[in-house]
């Protein structure tokens, strides 16, 4: 199968700066069909409109349609049906827009698991005692991040002495250290403190 990524100019000139990683568009065969996924890994919504042109395939002829498509989610934009015993070829005109309309269509959206701007690396002291509700509202957010047991990583214990040089007891520790694109931090308690906190560093 072959394809072509056509990407066309945004509508507006401010999506380019609103929109820090690509829509993402994916497939999925399903018999006799191709299903185009629209893949939003950033934490704003788009509104996303999808032409599709090439042989040895039926789609409908209705006119595309924006499709909103909210930050860290799936969404299906189109189906085209496959002709038996035929090898389908396509291109796709994939336009993204920033200025977000309410006659876009709705869809399901699927939630995904998204990296923040600032990667997030949790590191656990033997002793935390908070640690753990921490950790559980981080795996039920949207958010991918590190996580590193100090006790079961004596390498990882000695960096982190010498980045506080050695002026921190961790093994006394009972908060988490969070490590925010690179920058540690030893008061954040819950989960509300570390997006609050990321929020600020995005600022920045």
């Amino acid at each position: 199968m072959k394809k072509t990524l056509l990407l066309l100019l945004f509508l507006a000139a401010t999506t380019a700066n609103a929109q820090k990683r690509p829509i993402q568009v994916v497939e999925e065969k399903i018999p006799n069909r191709l299903a185009l996924y629209a893949v939003n890994e950033n934490d704003e919504d788009f509104d996303v409109k999808i032409t599709i042109a090439g042989t040895n395939f039926r789609q409908s002829k209705a006119r595309p349609r924006f499709i909103r498509v909210p930050g860290a989610s799936k969404v299906h934009l189109k189906t085209i049906m496959l002709m038996r015993g035929k090898n389908p070829s396509y291109t796709y005109d994939l336009v993204v827009n920033d200025s977000l309309s309410n006659r876009a269509l709705r869809k399901e959206a699927t939630p995904i698991k998204i990296r923040p701007d600032k990667n997030i690396t949790v590191y656990v002291p033997e002793m935390c005692n908070q640690c753990d509700s921490l950790i559980q509202s981080l795996a039920d957010s949207k958010y991918l991040f590190d996580i590193h047991k100090l006790g079961e990583n004596v390498e990882m214990k000695e960096q982190l002495n010498r980045s506080f040089a050695n002026t921190v007891q961790l093994d006394s520790l009972e908060t988490p250290i969070i490590n925010l694109g690179g920058k540690l931090f030893m008061r954040i308690n819950n989960y509300e403190d570390l997006i609050s906190k990321l929020d600020f560093e995005d600022q920045k």
